[in-house]
């Protein structure tokens, strides 16, 4: 099996909608022995999606951006596993007033909290975590959306992504001498929870169909946690500070292209 023997930790998990939770799936179907991680009052969302899991793991309180946390989540995986060989990053969050087309108003503080949360925070997922994969390596894999370019409504949350993929770029530099690899997955519009407090995401995501080469179902995660195994396993040892776009083509495609 891909993920054969592998202890994941997974963040990000909140409804069975979420891209995370069809990776804690697939990585369980594929061997992997993983934990999940929760914040505050989605923690028990975080709980009742995990008991969906063919076997439901346990759940771990994470803040990213409390550095207290993520020496707790540490402190347990070293006390469980010993070591640790990957991790999903899949955590981010934009203030209402730093998304939805209100980019020339937003404040510092909004969009400062976006880049904590979404970007930096890879950053200190990956250093805290660093003691359990440092002596064998391992796989660091976050969730992008292409920030090549401005979107509609995306805002402040474009310009995080823009930062979390040069933040990737950095963390693959400096961990790939303990064999770690860091790469990202820019995945096409899905209609998970986080999506929908995305004002207009609905509008964006039903042009992507018709410009995608392979099509996109807005509905099925399942394309990007192959990716995100693919990744997680050692059939990409030899691959870092990548981004993999898993978008049904969309990002290579100029226009739509007329039919004859």
């Amino acid at each position: 099996m891909l993920l054969e023997g592998k202890k994941l930790l997974i963040t990000g998990v909140l409804t069975p909608q979420s891209i995370a939770f069809a990776v804690a799936k697939l990585a369980q179907e594929q061997g992997a022995e993983i934990l999940l991680t929760g914040f505050g009052r989605a923690t028990a969302l975080t709980g009742r999606s995990a008991k969906r899991l063919p076997d439901p793991p346990d759940v771990l309180e994470l803040d990213v951006n409390d550095e207290s946390h993520i020496e707790a989540v540490a402190g347990e995986l070293e006390s469980r596993w010993g070591v640790l060989d990957g991790v999903l990053h899949a955590i981010a969050f934009a203030p209402e007033d730093a998304l939805g087309g209100n980019f020339l108003n937003t404040p510092p503080a909004s969009a400062t909290t976006a880049f904590q949360t979404s970007a930096f925070s890879l950053k200190a997922l990956a250093a805290g975590m660093l003691p359990l994969m440092k002596e064998r390596g391992g796989a660091i894999v976050g969730m992008d959306f292409d920030a090549s370019v401005a979107w509609p409504i995306y805002d402040w949350m474009g310009v995080s992504k823009a930062a979390l993929e040069s933040v990737a770029r950095y963390l693959a530099r400096d961990l790939g001498a303990h064999g770690i690899r860091v790469n990202l997955v820019s995945a096409g519009p899905l209609k998970t929870m986080a999506a929908k407090s995305i004002p207009g995401f609905d509008g964006l995501a039903a042009a992507w169909d018709g410009v995608a080469p392979l099509a996109w179902d807005t509905s099925d995660p399942g394309p990007v946690a192959a990716a995100v195994a693919f990744l997680l396993s050692d059939y990409s040892r030899g691959i870092t500070g990548e981004i993999l776009h898993v978008d049904g083509g969309y990002h290579a495609i100029g226009a739509p292209a007329r039919q004859a």
